[in-house]
């Protein structure tokens, strides 16, 4: 039977490890793993999947406490991380993983709730598990056709703002500079002010991305800027492997009206087909991301609790965070506003 094992290995040995795996993606590197454990203050998990003396592939993950409990994500929300998992052989089968992976969280690691979102998970690795799930859809793109389909096979709607945006002056910049952080979260606040609720987290994170996983070459950092030189979006877009993300975007209101999001969405899926990305998956199914020419997938992000209790309260996280952004927006503007950190 499939077990895990804890193992230790430095950044160079997983980087090198990892990259055997036909399946890994850049939210498991040591990069990514460093950048979430410093702005979530959590320990890293590498384990090894194991049978006999055989080993089947690993698992990706770190601990966080809350409320004095230790809990195992790969990811949790809020980390900036859409998806982690697992990273094994082409002849092994997630439902192994899945099935081993609850007693080394609860009982090896003494985690009272565990979550995970594997990107190549599906609803038939889970099925008579007993572990509950909510399912993650989004868009994804086929970058492996030519630009020119790619381009044809966006909505009008979409084509014609790329079109505005070039003829108004709009161009696209590959950010290098740290400065890149204070325009996001500016224009982050801002996007989260329209909504009514305090942006979850400020210009430190990005910075912290900045730090550890811009140097590995593996995250695409944008500004649009109009003719004058005005920063008007920004967006980030890491990959590795197949698999390029959108991990997260950024405008401000006033300038939206010279779509320069669209066109930064354009930009990034043309970068990453260059360097032979396949896949862009724009974490989400909202309207915006549906004029891009994609098609719907899904996958389930699985959790499992060691108290019954926490499992039940799980599916409520989403609107309570939500309403303490929104709590939080309302108590900002009574006492007037605040730097960003």
């Amino acid at each position: 039977m499939a077990r895990f094992e804890r193992v230790e290995l430095d950044a160079r040995g997983w980087y090198e490890t990892l990259s055997t795996f036909e399946d890994r993606i850049v939210f498991q590197t040591p990069a990514w793993m460093s950048f979430v454990a410093e702005t979530q203050d959590a320990e890293p998990v590498l384990a090894a999947l194991r049978e006999g003396s055989e080993v089947l592939g690993y698992f990706t993950g770190l601990i966080v406490r809350r409320f004095g409990l230790k809990i195992l994500g790969s990811p949790f929300r809020g980390w900036s991380t859409p998806y982690m998992g697992f990273a094994l052989r082409p002849s092994v089968s997630r439902r192994v993983a899945v099935h081993a992976l609850t007693e080394f969280a609860f009982r090896q690691l003494g985690c009272a709730h565990l979550e995970v979102t594997d990107m190549h998970m599906g609803s038939t690795d889970i099925a008579g598990l007993g572990v509950a799930h909510m399912m993650h859809p989004t868009m994804e793109v086929d970058l492996t056709q030519s630009e020119e389909t790619l381009f044809m096979k966006m909505d009008s709607g979409c084509r014609r703002n790329i079109r505005k945006a070039e003829r108004s002056g709009v161009v696209i910049e590959e950010a290098q500079d740290m400065d890149f952080a204070e325009d996001f979260a500016a224009q982050f606040r801002d996007v989260f002010d329209k909504q009514g609720m305090v942006p979850p987290f400020s210009a430190e994170r990005v910075r912290a991305l900045i730090r550890h996983v811009h140097p590995t070459g593996m995250v695409l950092m944008l500004r649009a800027r109009d003719a004058d030189g005005r920063c008007l979006a920004t967006g980030i877009f890491p990959a590795w492997n197949e698999t390029a993300v959108f991990c997260s975007g950024a405008s401000w209101r006033q300038y939206q009206h010279l779509r320069p999001n669209e066109l930064l969405h354009w930009y990034a899926m043309r970068y990453w087909k260059r360097r032979g990305i396949r896949i862009y998956n724009m974490v989400s199914i909202m309207r915006f991301k549906r004029k891009f020419g994609g098609y719907q997938t899904a996958v389930p992000m699985i959790y499992q609790s060691k108290y019954p209790l926490l499992s039940r309260l799980r599916p409520s996280a989403l609107p309570m965070v939500r309403m303490v952004l929104h709590v939080g927006w309302r108590l900002k503007n009574l006492v007037g506003p605040r730097p960003l950190a």
